[in-house]
């Protein structure tokens, strides 16, 4: 299927994105301001884009602990993100969430989330709204090699099964569940336990945003049909450890640098599309551009921005005050 033109910059704009907003948080983690965990997602970035690019606002998604390259792929605002990974009142959830959960309904973003596995019973609710509702919406739960081992995931795949939900199960298998490789740690295969749960069935290589892109459009048509869930398996590989500061020994030497080489899905992106006449050189380099101007002012403006007031403390904690 073919690719329009439009759809291939705002694809290559927003892996962009994910990119350089992650490479200048690694270079600000370590300078000891930005407050609590962060877990880098560089190298994984055409999986995200390339399931979001078929959903809309209406669309639902749960992400993980791992979760500003869903955020951003969804239309997450990234100067309230970087707002929001700052601790300030400016942030998309007023500076109370941080890193780890950052979510905006208005987007369809349900939140990134610290308990591993947690985005699975949540898109069952969120697609059982759908279905009621006949909005013809999806919604999506992003998970880990990890989180595919927890029970509440597997209780999810089979809820949705006998419900035959609007939703799409994305592992994101990157081989390794934080230091664990998921060669040790995970028995049988995700296509064996999207059987065992009667469910279809996908696979794609994540570091090929056109793999990722037709395979999740046929995952996301079935769901939206009303045919039921899928289990979409992406196959990808991040670059930074579990969490900034990992040591990352548990990876062989030279690995990482190989993946950079070899598997990178903005190079492979960049090389097909200008060989093949879709899109100048000069418009992804403009992109480029644009998008590190766009990072460096989010930078600035977050650690300009005012800390939340003593007051917020209470706000947003119960419905009625």
């Amino acid at each position: 299927m073919q690719i329009a033109r439009e759809t291939l910059l705002q694809s290559y704009r927003a892996m962009r994105t994910i990119r350089v907003f992650e490479e200048r948080l690694h270079v600000e983690f370590a300078t000891g301001e930005i407050p609590g965990f962060v877990h880098l997602y560089c190298g994984e970035e055409a999986s995200a884009v390339g399931v979001c690019a078929h959903l809309t606002d209406n669309d639902t998604i749960a992400s993980t602990h791992r979760g500003h390259g869903h955020c951003i792929a969804k239309g997450v605002d990234v100067g309230g993100m970087m707002a929001e990974i700052y601790g300030r009142q400016t942030g998309v959830c007023r500076g109370k969430g941080g890193s780890m959960h950052i979510a905006d309904l208005s987007k369809g973003m349900l939140g990134a989330n610290g308990i591993v596995g947690g985005g699975p019973p949540l898109i069952c609710g969120a697609a059982l709204s759908h279905k009621v509702l006949k909005d013809n919406g999806v919604a999506i739960a992003f998970y880990g090699d990890g989180a595919s081992n927890e029970g509440f995931t597997l209780e999810s795949l089979n809820l949705a099964s006998v419900w035959q939900l609007p939703a799409v199960f994305v592992v994101e298998d990157n081989g390794y569940g934080e230091a664990t490789g998921a060669s040790y740690a995970c028995a049988g295969t995700q296509k064996d336990r999207a059987a065992g749960f009667g469910m279809p069935y996908m696979e794609c290589d994540g570091t090929d945003f056109f793999a990722v892109h037709e395979t999740a459009r046929e995952a996301i048509d079935h769901a939206r049909s009303g045919k039921g869930p899928v289990m979409l398996h992406v196959h990808l590989s991040r670059w930074y450890g579990h969490f900034e500061g990992d040591s990352m020994t548990y990876r062989k030497a030279g690995e990482v640098a190989a993946e950079k080489e070899n598997r990178d899905c903005l190079k492979h992106f960049r090389d097909r599309v200008t060989s093949a006449g879709l899109l100048d050189a000069s418009a992804l380099d403009d992109i480029d551009s644009a998008v590190n101007d766009e990072i460096e002012s989010a930078v600035i403006a977050a650690k300009a921005a005012p800390w939340p007031e003593d007051a917020a403390l209470m706000a947003d904690v119960y419905v009625k005050y």
